[in-house]
């Protein structure tokens, strides 16, 4: 995948709510989390890797944060 898809979020409200959407995750499941963040206006590609890709998610954050 391309690095820019990785670029953090510069949103805080956003940020928040993608935050508060993988705690729907592992509080209740990924289809009421991908139904909050959907409510949310969150862009279905960033609601598919966030949610299902956690690991990638990690990995670009602490890239980003090394720098």
């Amino acid at each position: 995948m391309d690095l820019l898809q990785y670029l953090p979020r510069v949103d805080a409200a956003r940020s928040a709510i993608v935050d508060r959407g993988i705690e729907v995750q592992a509080s209740f499941s990924t289809l009421c989390a991908v139904e909050y963040m959907k409510s949310h206006n969150i862009a279905p590609h960033i609601i598919q890797r966030v949610l299902l890709q956690p690991a990638q998610r990690r990995a670009a954050a602490q890239v980003m944060h090394k720098s």
